[in-house]
């Protein structure tokens, strides 16, 4: 999926809080997993999913501890767009299949904010750094929370 560039878009980089830019990955720390519900928060670190609605929570965005494949199905408290805004979430995958997708947040133009297992901490990155690994090279569409 090829995506429309919107140079006049706001980079939303420079308002995070300095918490959400050094939290480590832990693939247990996921939406609804009882090592979350024991300690929330981020200090502990987090998956992709925990800390992709910890950035939208952070801007006034809140969503339900929905897992990949529930996010991608769900018609309730998101919808699907055909181009980014600020703050819309991406499903990145090897396959067409959105069960354990990858999740990143659309910051800016051409800059996602996504926490990786690869990387260990948040990262940016356009668009081309996805395609170019394997279990990230579909993307399977964004996602816009209602308000």
């Amino acid at each position: 999926m090829d995506l429309p560039r919107h140079e006049a878009v706001p980079d939303l980089t420079a308002l995070l809080s300095p918490e959400l830019l050094h939290v480590p990955y832990v693939a247990a720390r996921y939406p609804g997993s009882p090592a979350v519900t024991a300690r929330p928060g981020l200090a502990d670190g987090a998956n992709c999913q925990l800390y992709a609605y910890a950035v939208l929570a952070h801007f006034g965005l809140r969503l339900p501890p929905l897992r990949s494949a529930e996010l991608w199905t769900d018609r309730t408290a998101t919808r699907e767009v055909p181009a980014p805004e600020p703050l819309d979430l991406l499903l990145f995958a090897p396959t067409g299949d959105p069960y354990g997708a990858h999740l990143g947040v659309w910051l800016g133009p051409d800059r996602v904010l996504h926490l990786s297992r690869e990387v260990g901490h948040p990262a940016l990155w356009p668009l081309a750094a996805f395609r170019a690994r394997d279990r990230y090279r579909v993307l399977l569409g964004l996602k816009r929370v209602r308000t």
